[in-house]
């Protein structure tokens, strides 16, 4: 059976290194699987890798920011790059921090019908207005399937729940019992890069050190010159918001700094807390060395 490697991990675990380091030493090949990382216009704050020292790499800054990009169409290219990289005797090897993209791999997709973006933008308009816990009981009302299901505290999912029943009359859990499991063929060596909680931090604060050394400022400024609807997926890269809001003279540039890092601890809590609840046969991995969990991955690989 074919072999694919999944390495999965918060954001500032090292992974992309580590997925490199991999390549070399058994002839793979690299394949994107965080969500912001696709944009073309948005590097930098995207945390993109900038070196790929002659190893291929796939769904990196290929998409618009104009574009409404989904799981269901990054799905759809894995497919063909999975394709490819197979027929040239190579070994797949996907690297990210999107949950949801490696459990599509792994679980299947559901064939959940695309919500155009005036729907999706009335929802969270809704939602933004009148908080989560009263957009919780709307959603309980018109998709009672969905109660108990999702935490009223998580906006991506209630958003997503209320738009896929206002758009398709039904709910989605009954569309996610009906997946596609489309990689049944592949033997899935999945590793989670999970560092210790201070180790995250430090790497996190001098990475976002060099983002703001490394004009991430003129960036966002450049993609705001854009005017992309506020409902499309990139606005939600950690650090829009408040470079936005720094920019409008409302911020400044250290309250920018520190705001920004605070989501992205809070985003990697969020990481965590999800790896631990649909996760939970992966090999985890806290050794930070870069050499060591090559040599420990190479083992698991060849063990099994």
């Amino acid at each position: 059976m074919t072999k694919i490697i999944l390495i999965a991990g918060p954001t500032g675990s090292g992974k992309s290194d580590i997925a490199l380091k991999l390549a070399k030493k058994i002839n793979g090949e690299i394949i994107n699987a965080d969500s912001m990382q696709v944009y073309k216009q948005i590097k930098i704050l995207s945390a993109r890798p900038k070196n790929f020292f002659n190893i291929k790499h796939y769904l990196y800054g290929n998409i618009s920011v104009k574009i409404n990009f989904s799981s269901g169409i990054w799905i759809r290219e894995v497919k063909k790059v999975i394709k490819k990289i197979i027929r040239k005797k190579k070994i797949p090897i996907f690297v990210g921090g999107t949950g949801l993209y490696f459990k599509l791999l792994t679980d299947g997709i559901s064939n959940i019908p695309t919500t155009p973006i005036k729907i999706r933008s009335k929802v969270r308009k809704l939602n933004k207005k009148i908080g989560n816990k009263k957009f919780y009981n709307l959603l309980v009302k018109i998709d009672p399937l969905s109660e108990g299901k999702i935490m009223n505290t998580d906006t991506q999912r209630l958003v997503r729940a209320y738009e896929v029943i206002l758009h398709t009359k039904k709910s989605i859990f009954v569309w996610q019992i009906n997946n596609t499991q489309l990689f049944k063929k592949f033997d899935f060596i999945k590793i989670f890069i999970n560092p210790e909680k201070k180790i995250l931090e430090k790497i996190t604060r001098l990475r976002l050190k060099k983002m703001f050394e490394n004009n991430v400022i003129k960036e966002v400024k450049d993609f705001l010159k854009l005017d992309i609807d506020p409902s499309l997926p990139v606005n939600k890269i950690l650090g829009i918001s408040e470079i936005k809001d720094y920019l409008n003279k409302k911020l400044s540039l250290e309250k920018t700094f520190e705001l920004t890092f605070i989501r992205t601890r809070q985003y990697i809590k969020r990481q965590l807390t999800w790896s631990r609840g649909h996760m939970k046969d992966w090999i985890r991995i806290y050794n930070p060395n870069f050499d060591i969990l090559t040599k420990k991955i190479v083992n698991i690989i060849s063990s099994s």
